[in-house]
Order: structure tokens, then sequence, then C-alpha cells
């Protein structure tokens, strides 16, 4: 970007060369053409002869050419390259301190790809706010997208172990891959997988014989954007109400609403209570829409009656502060 310095250069090297022009013409009686190509060999000081024999004046007034006009080239030569340099160190810098910024993440979630799925996903988990997203992605003009935006990112493709190795998949919760290839998902699932034995994949996939190829390969969950569209557009018209309430409960930004999942660990106070001995309806105001037993059994709307045990989730309904303090009573091994 240039800067006023710059600027001031610039515009003082056009004035010498148009003061240097009109010099010889009135000087030396050159044409306009002769006149400035002199001007301009004499402040780049390339060493060619004389465009036209130089009078006495004509002398002098190339020396104050030569003095005034190379003091300028050569300020503004430097401004120019100290412009390039510190912008290129800027890079540098920022590219490293964004590295060792990732290299520091914990228990964060890796998506490779930032096409119209990848921003969307990337953005979600960024405004949940609680889990950090890392991009990979090698497209430039989508680099620059990144980071115009201010998301952790690494530039490069997504199949290669080196690229998961700085995305810091060794301390990643999670992964997704939502590039256009499903041959490329298949493969960086593999490649995950390999890399971390326990890390939960999300895959993308656009056809029924990729979705089992891609479980195959190590996937936990795989999604059909395209499937999921339908579904969705099918419901609209055939329960516009339902799809009304769900969109109004959980995309609108301005309700409090939200679904959460807490998960019950060993010895917390909600192990071994019934629904309706635990008060979370009472208490926190939520609703527990199901629970998902450690068997991977999942009940639909519990009774009063059903018991929570360690190892369950909880499934609940409400506001975002009240699903907070539920799932510190997940954790927790104590009311208070």
């Amino acid at each position: 970007m240039l800067k006023t310095r710059h600027i001031t250069a610039l515009l003082l090297l056009l004035t010498i060369v148009f003061i240097g022009t009109w010099g010889y013409v009135l000087l030396e009686h050159a044409n306009v053409l002769d006149a400035f190509y002199m001007t301009v060999i004499t402040l780049t000081t390339v060493g060619y002869k004389e465009v036209f024999p130089l009078g006495k004046w004509g002398r002098i007034f190339t020396i104050f050419i030569i003095f005034f006009g190379m003091g300028t080239v050569l300020y503004l030569a430097g401004s120019f390259t100290q412009m390039i340099i510190e912008g290129e160190l800027r890079k540098i810098l920022g590219r490293r301190k964004l590295e060792n910024k990732i290299k520091s993440l914990r228990n964060h979630v890796i998506v490779c790809g930032f096409g119209r799925i990848g921003e969307v996903v990337s953005q979600e988990i960024r405004d949940h706010g609680s889990v950090d997203v890392v991009v990979i992605e090698n497209d430039p003009k989508v680099l620059t997208k990144l980071e115009e935006g201010g998301y952790l990112y690494i530039p490069g493709d997504a199949t290669e172990e080196d690229c998961m190795m700085r995305a810091g998949i060794k301390w990643a919760r999670g992964l997704i891959t939502v590039l256009n290839s499903d041959a490329n998902n298949v493969y960086i699932t593999l490649t995950a997988r390999n890399l971390k034995p326990d890390i939960f994949i999300v895959a993308r996939s656009s056809s029924p014989i990729s979705e089992k190829k891609l479980l195959q390969a190590g996937a936990n969950k795989v999604i059909s954007p395209h499937y999921l569209g339908g579904k969705r557009i099918a419901q609209i018209l055939l329960r516009p109400t339902v799809a009304e309430f769900i969109d109004f409960a959980l995309h609108d930004p301005d309700i409090e609403l939200s679904l959460g999942e807490i998960p019950v660990r060993e010895k917390s106070v909600l192990d071994r209570v019934t629904l309706l001995e635990s008060g979370i309806r009472q208490r926190l105001d939520l609703i527990i829409v199901a629970i998902k037993k450690a068997s991977g059994e999942m009940l639909f709307n519990p009774k009063s009656e059903t018991v929570i045990e360690a190892g369950d989730t909880l499934i609940a309904l409400g506001k975002k502060q009240n699903l907070a303090k539920l799932e510190k009573l997940g954790d927790s091994t104590s009311v208070g």
C-alpha cells in the first residue's frame, strides 16, 4: 500500500521529468521527444551519449537535473524496496505466528476444503465459540478469503500427510472433509484414520456408492448434501410448520433456544437418578428430547422415570446458559 512519502517522492520525480523536458526544449531548442529522452537517460545515468550538443546553460541545467533528480530516484527506489521487503517480512512473520498458534491448539476440528459447504461448516463451528477450527485449502484465491476472514488455515493439499500434521491432527478432536471429489474424501479419510485412529471423521459424499466406501475407509459419519437438501425441501412442503419451528428455534440468531448434547461422566451427580429426580426440567427449564445410551440405543421423549446412567448422552432443548449449567452437572461429582 502506497504511503504519503511514496506518493510525494513519485510526484516530485514526475515534476523533475516535466521541468527537465521543457528545460531542454527552451534552452537547447530540442523537440519534446528528444528532450524527454535526454531527461530520462540523465536521471537513470545509463551512460548514453548526449542526444544533442549541449551549450553552457544546457550543461548547467543537466547538472541540476542530476543532483536533484538522482536523489529523488534513489529515495523512491529505496522506499519501494523497503515497502516490498516489509510486506514480505510481515507475511512471513504473520504466517509463522499463525502456524505457532495452530501448533498450540488442542481438541480442535480440521476442515478440509473451504468451498461453499466448507465455508458454512467452518463458520458454524467458529460461531459455536467452544471449538477452534483449522482449514486446509490450496486455492490461492480462497486462501486470501481465509486470511481476510481471520481463519486459522494451512495452505496445501489436504490429501498430503504433511498438511494434516501441520494442522495438528494428532491433537484434533475431529476432521471434516468436504472436497468436491469423493475419491479425495476417501483418501483423506484413510490418511486421517491412519494418523490418528481415534479421531472422529465426518465426510461428504455425492453418491450411495461413495458413502459405502467412505464408511469402509473409516469415516464415522457420511453426509450427502444433495440428499439432505432434497429432504429439507420436501419437509418444507409437507410439514411447513415443523420446518418453520426448527428454523425459528435453532437457526434464528435472535432466539436463545439451542439443542445441546451433554455427556454424563462417571460419578456425576446425574448418574443413576431418574429424569424426575434430576430436576432438569424444573430447575433448568430444559426439555430432554432424547437420551443416547452407552450401548448406542436412542430413547426419544424419555419418560420421567427413565434412569440416567454414566456414559449416557442427554439431548436437551433450551436456553444456551441453561445448557451450559446442565453440562457442568454432567461433569460434576457434587451438587454444589
